[in-house]
């Protein structure tokens, strides 16, 4: 699987970094699907709530709305267009998912009654004012979580926001 980061939500997420400091914010990814396996995070919601240096809390009321206005957007074209997952960031640590992180995202995946086949972690961190160290996972019901390749339209191929990510997953054994 391949997550694309479009140039207006790497910026918009690299402001909320910066504003954010060292307490952890997060919020929703919202895209679209542009190929086999490949999904383009189009819009992002944002909770500066809920956050502390070392763990952030998601409160799901607060994205309802940005959620439906997304979709409303979008034409209601659920196949092309919906909710990819969930981002949130790591100012004080490794971009990697903490075990806390996998056991929710694995329960959002399972979860018949949201009843998703899949559901994308994006971990951040702020490396410097401009540059977002960053891992994915793609959590789907009922199996192991894979690594998600981040490909980042801002930056050039060779500076992709990667290196965290190939640590992290020689750390997991993939």
């Amino acid at each position: 699987m391949q997550l694309l980061l479009t140039r207006k939500v790497t910026k918009r997420l690299q402001r909320e970094l910066r504003r954010a400091g060292s307490q952890e914010i997060g919020g929703l990814l919202m895209g679209e699907h542009v190929d086999d396996a490949v999904f383009r995070v189009i819009d992002i919601s944002v909770q500066r709530s809920g956050g502390t240096v070392a763990s952030f809390v998601r409160n799901p009321a607060a994205h309802d709305a940005e959620l439906r206005a997304f979709f409303a957007r979008t034409g209601e074209d659920y196949t092309r267009f919906n909710y990819l997952g969930e981002w949130h960031s790591h100012p004080s640590f490794e971009p990697g998912p903490s075990r806390t992180d996998m056991r929710t995202m694995q329960s959002i995946a399972d979860d018949p009654d949201i009843g998703v086949n899949f559901v994308v972690l994006l971990i951040l961190t702020l490396n410097g004012k401009h540059r977002i160290d960053a891992t994915a996972f793609a959590f789907r019901p009922g199996v192991d979580p894979l690594p998600v390749a981040i490909v980042d339209e801002i930056v050039k191929p060779a500076q992709t926001v990667g290196f965290a990510y190939q640590r992290l997953l020689r750390f997991l054994g993939f």
